[in-house]
C-alpha cells in the first residue's frame, strides 16, 4: 500500500510524534525497565494510606455488589447521576457556589475533557474564521499542545520572572503583554501549574476572570492538582468558579489515574455540549471512579483525605527533593521554581551550554527519565532561550530513587557546564 494519502487530515495530525505521547511512552517503558529512575512522567505517588483506603472501599463495594454493578452497566453520557449530584451538593454547601447537577459533566480523564473543550471553542468557526485558546503564562501543560483537531490553536505569553532567595524563582502573568481580540475563543490556565508548580495568585485569577468577562469568553481553569481536591497546594488559594468559568478537575491525583475520570464544572450550555460529545465519542464515561468518589463524599472522606493525607505527603516529598537538589547542584546558575503545588519541580539551568532536550537524551542513556522544558512553551512565535534551559522533574518516587536520580542529574549538569 502506498504511504501517500493513507490517512485523512485528522489521521495525519494525530499520527505525528508529540510531546505527550513521548512522555507517556517513556512512562510505560520505564515501568517495564528494571532500575529505571522515573523522574519524568506524571504518575501520582503510591501513598500507603490512600492505597489502603482504596483497597478497603473497593472490598466493601465488591461485597455489596456496587463494584460489579458499576462495571456491568452504562451510565448516561453526562456521567454517574449520584456522583454528579453529590459533588454539586458538596461544592454548593462548602463554597456557596450557585451550582447543581446541571453544571457538572464527567469525561474519561481530564485529557479527554480538554480535547473536547478546546475543539468545541477553538479552531475553524462556522463563519470561516479561526479562533485560538489564550494561555496567559507559558510554560504550560504539555498535554494541551497537540490536542487541537486543527493546528495553531494556541497563543501563549512569556511570564515575568521574579528571582527569590534560596536559589528559587517564580513566574507571574505579565498582564501588560496580553492582547485579546476576536480571534481568542477562551483563556486557559492550570492552577497549580503543570509543569512548574506555580500557583496563580487569587489576584491573578480575578484579573483573568475580569478579562474573560469583558471579552465575553470563558475562563478555563485546570484544577487537576488544585483545591478543594486533591489539594496538592502549598500556598493559599481560594477555590474559584462562576458561570463564566469552566473548572476542570480529576480523580487521578487522589491516587486513581487508572479509573480515568475527569470532571468539568461549567454553565448548563457547556455541560450539555460536553454531554452530547460524550455520547457520540464514548457513549458514556466510565463508572468505577465516580462510584468510588461518591462513597468518599458520603463518608466525608474526599476533602478530609485531601487535606490530611495527600497534601502533607506531597509537601514533605517536595521539600526533601529540593534539599537533595540544592546539596548536589551547587552551581549559582541553577534555580528551582518556588514549589507551590502539583507533583513536579521545575529546574532552571541558566546559561546551560546544551539544550535540555540534549540533557534529556544524556540522562535517558543513564536510566533517568525527565521531561525537557522545550515542550512546554508552545503557542509562541519567537524562540526564547529560557525554554531550552528548563526541565520538569517529578519528586514522588521513593527516597532511594530520588537520591540516585538527582545525583545523576547533578553529574550530567556539571559535565554540561564544563
Amino acid at each position: 500500500m502506498s504511504s501517500e494519502n493513507t490517512y485523512s487530515a485528522f489521521g495525519e495530525k494525530f499520527n505525528r510524534n508529540s510531546g505527550i505521547t513521548q512522555l507517556m511512552g517513556d512512562l510505560n517503558d520505564g515501568l517495564r525497565t528494571p532500575g529505571a529512575l522515573m523522574l519524568g512522567g506524571g504518575n501520582p505517588a503510591a501513598i500507603p494510606e490512600m492505597l489502603d483506603y482504596f483497597s478497603d472501599i473497593t472490598r466493601q463495594m465488591l461485597a455489596s455488589g456496587e463494584l460489579v454493578a458499576a462495571m456491568a452497566n452504562y451510565d448516561g453520557p453526562q456521567g454517574k447521576d449520584s456522583f454528579v449530584s453529590g459533588l454539586a451538593g458538596l461544592l454548593k454547601e462548602t463554597y456557596g457556589w450557585d451550582i447543581s447537577e446541571k453544571n457538572i459533566s464527567l469525561t474519561n480523564g481530564s485529557q479527554s475533557a480538554f480535547f473536547y473543550l478546546f475543539n468545541l471553542l477553538a479552531g475553524k468557526q462556522p463563519d470561516g474564521s479561526h479562533k485560538k485558546i489564550l494561555l496567559p503564562l507559558a510554560p504550560e501543560y504539555i498535554g494541551y499542545c497537540d490536542s487541537g483537531i486543527q493546528d495553531d490553536i494556541f497563543v501563549s505569553y512569556r511570564p515575568e520572572i521574579e528571582l527569590l532567595e534560596n536559589q528559587q524563582f517564580k513566574y507571574h502573568v505579565d498582564f501588560s503583554q496580553i492582547k485579546i481580540d476576536d480571534s481568542v475563543a477562551a483563556i486557559c490556565a492550570s492552577r497549580p501549574t503543570n509543569p512548574t508548580g506555580n500557583l496563580l495568585t487569587d489576584e491573578e485569577v480575578y484579573k483573568l476572570d475580569k478579562l474573560a468577562k469583558k471579552h465575553n469568553i470563558p475562563l478555563i481553569l485546570d484544577n487537576a492538582y488544585g483545591t478543594p481536591f486533591p489539594n496538592i497546594v502549598f500556598e493559599h488559594a481560594t477555590p474559584f468558579w462562576n458561570d463564566n468559568t469552566i473548572l476542570c478537575m480529576s480523580l487521578s491525583k487522589l491516587g486513581l489515574p487508572g479509573v480515568r475520570c475527569g470532571i468539568v464544572i461549567a454553565n448548563e450550555e457547556i455541560t450539555q455540549a460536553l454531554t452530547n460529545i460524550n455520547g457520540i465519542i464514548g457513549l458514556a464515561p466510565g463508572s468505577i471512579g465516580p462510584t468510588v468518589a461518591q462513597h468518599m463524599i458520603e463518608s466525608n472522606d474526599l476533602l478530609r483525605l485531601s487535606d490530611e493525607v495527600i497534601k502533607p505527603f506531597y509537601q514533605q516529598k517536595s521539600a526533601q527533593a529540593i534539599s537533595l537538589l540544592q546539596s548536589e547542584i551547587t552551581d549559582p546558575r541553577f534555580r528551582i521554581h518556588k514549589p507551590e503545588g502539583a507533583i513536579f519541580l521545575w529546574l532552571w539551568f541558566d546559561e546551560l551550554p546544551i539544550t535540555t532536550m540534549e540533557l534529556y537524551k544524556r540522562l535517558k542513556a543513564r536510566g533517568v527519565l525527565i521531561v525537557p522544558g522545550e515542550y512546554f512553551f508552545f503557542g509562541q512565535e519567537e524562540e526564547w532561550q529560557h525554554s531550552k534551559q528548563c526541565l520538569r522533574m517529578n519528586y514522588v518516587q521513593n527516597d532511594q530513587d530520588m537520591q540516585n536520580g538527582i545525583k545523576i542529574i547533578a553529574e550530567e549538569v556539571k559535565k554540561a557546564y564544563l
